[in-house]
């Protein structure tokens, strides 16, 4: 297998596993005797810690876990692998206690997630990680799917933003809050599409340069503090709840493609966010993003939101990738 590929498959195995550990925990299951163990297991990593949440010890849930990469006596660590991986799950739907992952979907879809409890404890796990084994000796992998892939973008976006620790993340099916999900279900054409984009990316553009200029002047040295991070995101074609993410990547490119400078100005500006400016509030819509890789399948067999694609082998997949990167950075 390439790199990419074996490097999908296991992050993807361990997010499956935090989703197993929090399965078998209301059931009683040890570890030793759970299913979760089996997922990590096979590519040589160890549980070394669990993230939860809750009001009380006793009602505690498990949303991440900690995973470290120890290879087999003899075998020398590949130059790519971790150290370790922060997995995170995503919303459980069945689960009897789903009612928290709903309140953090609606903090997604509010764009609250950098205050809730799961954002601050992962952020303060990876933290106090990078402190105690140094950033330049430690190899920490970001990943999560869903709900989680929104969690682990907002602790990768503050590790590059504010302490320059550029992570390697692995974002499954990352929600993204846009309207453009009900342009594709009304079956809009490219040209309309583009079209829409480009008046949208004009009004940005000239009120960036106008009556919000300071408020591009900090998204604009956002976007070069953020611009060496290359996140990797893993997106279904058919799915609406991450649609945005191909939309905002590949509109902005072509925007710029046609209107030079038009693109870049207003890659980096929300309307959400400038109303929230004008009203003294600082808010960054998370998939304001400078730089990353897009991986599209476009295969349905395995589903559209699922995990369950991604730790499928190339062959079985219709993927194809581009790097984006911020223009001038």
């Amino acid at each position: 297998r390439s790199n990419e590929e074996h490097r999908r498959c296991i992050a993807a195995c361990l997010v499956k596993a935090t989703y197993i550990m929090e399965e078998d925990r209301p059931k009683c299951r040890v570890y030793d005797m759970g299913l979760a163990p089996l997922w990590w297991q096979s590519f040589h990593f160890e549980l070394r810690d669990l993230l939860k949440c809750g009001t009380e010890n006793a009602d505690e849930f498990i949303f991440g876990a900690i995973f470290e990469y120890c290879p087999p006596v003899g075998c020398q660590r590949h130059p790519s692998a971790p150290n370790y991986v922060f997995a995170l799950r995503g919303t459980m739907p069945r689960h009897p206690k789903s009612v928290h992952d709903l309140y953090n979907d609606i903090k997604v879809f509010l764009s609250d997630l950098p205050c809730c409890r799961r954002t601050q404890k992962a952020r303060q796990a990876v933290t106090n990680m990078l402190i105690r084994k140094g950033t330049e000796r430690c190899v920490l992998w970001l990943a999560g799917h869903s709900l989680g892939a929104s969690l682990a973008l907002e602790v990768g976006r503050d590790m590059a933003e504010q302490h320059q620790a550029y992570l390697p993340t692995f974002l499954f099916n990352p929600p993204n809050v846009s309207p453009m999900p009900a342009l594709n279900l009304l079956n809009a054409s490219e040209v309309a599409k583009k079209d829409v984009f480009t008046g949208s990316y004009l009004v940005k553009a000239a009120l960036g340069a106008t009556v919000m200029r300071s408020y591009c002047t900090r998204m604009e040295k956002v976007f070069q503090r953020l611009s060496p991070w290359v996140p990797e995101l893993y997106v279904n074609e058919r799915d609406i709840i991450c649609q945005g993410f191909i939309d905002y990547f590949e509109q902005r490119q072509k925007v710029e493609e046609r209107i030079a400078g038009v693109g870049r100005a207003a890659m980096k500006l929300s309307y959400r966010d400038m109303l929230s400016s004008l009203i003294g509030s600082s808010k960054e819509q998370p998939h304001l993003l400078p730089s990353a890789r897009l991986w599209k399948n476009s295969n349905t067999t395995f589903g559209t939101h699922g995990l369950k694609q991604w730790w499928r082998p190339d062959s079985e997949l219709k993927l194809s990738c581009r790097k984006f990167t911020y223009p001038g950075a």
